[in-house]
């Protein structure tokens, strides 16, 4: 494109950005006064209401690569998504019913420590280092790929993605580092409303700018197979079908909701087993609908442009791990939408940004504080000084997630790379998270040895083989549950110390 996109903004379109920005910025660091310890920072002093905190969770695992990705999907292809999602929703649930009550077991800061408690402190570095790592390349990763439209709608150069990447972490580190959990769960919140508003009033939009109303678009996008949705065919790859929701979609959410940090210390963050289980089932709630409302946007994106042949869809050239129809969403924003409202919906995609860099950032620090440092220091130090440390490690995190989001543009297919790096530790943490949970006592040595097995097995998959995201986590933690009851068999039976 010879003109850069972003010189279309008029100067409200940026005045409603800036003001946006500095409102949210602001919001945070007043929520983060008065902290006085570690609870306060990485919990919010577990006095969090378990609406705000649902609404948060759903905006922390959807990122503005969902805000664009979702509608690319349904644009290119049909509503199949969404039977991925019907796992989403049961693993919600389940662990509602059976999880939430060990978070809340003690003083728990994350779900590592529940590794401890069972099998020693080995089984809970092993677990936490797996988050650390797969949580920082794949958090860099996320902020690389959510760039690129920003980057497109801002008319940035490609040499000038690093400030896109800066900004994005530097205006989603300072509410961090100064408020916590606290200023992340609220103004997650605050963003999830956003984004919502966004997907609502661009099927609204262009409903009215086709001028045929909503059930003679359906018509026409259902007559092209856009709204077909059910597929009974089991396939370990692609394309999506129910089996690969009912069983691949829920095993991957019962590990990224129930294993992993990024949105456990949003359940711990509520004031007891009731309020947690609340704050799940609400997202339950939520997740459906919404992921169907953003597909429904790429329907009718595909609709529009059908009825519009006129107003091509440019196109820049295409960038690693990011397809034409990645750009579609973004590009209408862009040129269709009258000023104002165009930068209300730039404001959710910015929203829903920063809602996923916060919580990476407030999950990673936790875990190397709580985890990892606090537990080897040979003597106690006062509250202060542990707060003191928590603020210093979200600056470090900060700082490797932009090291990472730059390094991946020499990945060939970054999308793919979110997802793997994902599922690589997703299964080993669910696996060893269930023999937490079911054995409650043992040695150490079976579950290192089964996570350590099945993180290997899943990197010989990715690599060899043509499986399907989805079944990642399945896989994985089935790996890790067999070779740590086959290990446990053989050994004789050891404190959990040792």
């Amino acid at each position: 494109m010879n003109v850069p996109i972003g010189s279309r903004l008029d100067p409200v379109d940026w005045g409603v950005i800036v003001l946006y920005l500095a409102g949210i910025i602001a919001f945070g660091v007043w929520l983060g006064r008065g902290q006085k310890d570690t609870r306060d920072y990485f919990l919010g002093s577990s006095r969090l209401p378990w609406w705000s905190v649902g609404m948060a969770i759903v905006a922390t695992e959807t990122s503005a690569l969902t805000f664009i990705g979702v509608p690319a999907v349904a644009f290119g292809g049909n509503l199949g998504f969404i039977q991925v999602i019907v796992g989403y929703v049961i693993a919600r649930v389940v662990l509602a019913i059976v999880m939430v009550p060990h978070y809340f077991r003690g003083d728990i800061y994350s779900p590592y420590q529940l590794f401890e408690g069972a099998f020693g402190p080995a089984a809970r570095r092993t677990a936490a280092g797996f988050f650390l790592i797969a949580g920082t390349l794949a958090a860099g990763v996320r902020v690389y790929v959510t760039c690129i439209p920003v980057q497109l709608i801002f008319g940035l150069q490609e040499s000038q993605i690093f400030w896109a990447i800066l900004l994005f972490v530097g205006l989603s580190l300072i509410y961090t580092y100064v408020g916590g959990v606290k200023a992340v769960v609220w103004t997650d919140a605050i963003q999830f409303c956003l984004f919502v508003a966004g997907g609502l009033f661009t099927l609204w939009f262009i409903t009215r700018e086709l001028g045929t109303g909503w059930s003679a678009a359906l018509a026409t996008a259902g007559d092209a197979g856009k709204l077909d949705w059910f597929n009974s065919r089991f396939t370990l790859s692609a394309p999506f079908n129910i089996w690969m929701g009912i069983l691949g979609g829920t095993f991957q959410v019962l590990s990224s909701h129930g294993a992993d940090q990024l949105i456990v210390q949003r359940v711990l963050a509520c004031g007891n087993v009731r309020e947690g289980r609340k704050a799940l089932i609400l997202s339950a709630v939520i997740i459906l609908p919404l992921m169907l409302m953003f597909l429904f946007v790429g329907v009718m994106l595909w609709v529009y442009y059908q009825a519009n042949p006129e107003f091509p869809i440019a196109v820049p050239e295409a960038r690693p791990g990011v397809g034409k129809n990645d750009y579609v969403f973004p590009i209408f924003i862009i040129t269709a939408m009258p000023p104002v409202l165009r930068g209300l919906l730039i404001v959710a995609i910015l929203s829903a940004a920063m809602s996923s860099v916060s919580a990476a950032l407030a999950a990673l620090a936790s875990v190397s504080t709580m985890d990892f440092v606090k537990p080897l220091l040979r003597r106690e130090r006062t509250e202060t000084w542990y707060l003191r440390l928590s603020r210093q490690s979200t600056l470090i995190w900060a700082v490797l997630l932009i090291l990472v989001a730059l390094l991946t543009r020499q990945v060939t297919s970054v999308l793919n790379a979110a997802f793997a790096l994902n599922g690589l530790t997703s299964g080993p943490l669910l696996g060893g998270l269930i023999l937490a949970v079911v054995w409650r006592h043992g040695r150490a040595l079976p579950v290192v040895v089964g996570m350590l097995t099945a993180f290997l097995a899943m990197a010989a998959i990715h690599t060899g083989l043509n499986v399907f995201w989805p079944w990642y986590t399945l896989i994985g933690c089935t790996v890790t549950l067999t070779v740590a009851a086959g290990l446990r068999r053989l050994l004789p039976a050891q404190s959990p110390a040792t």
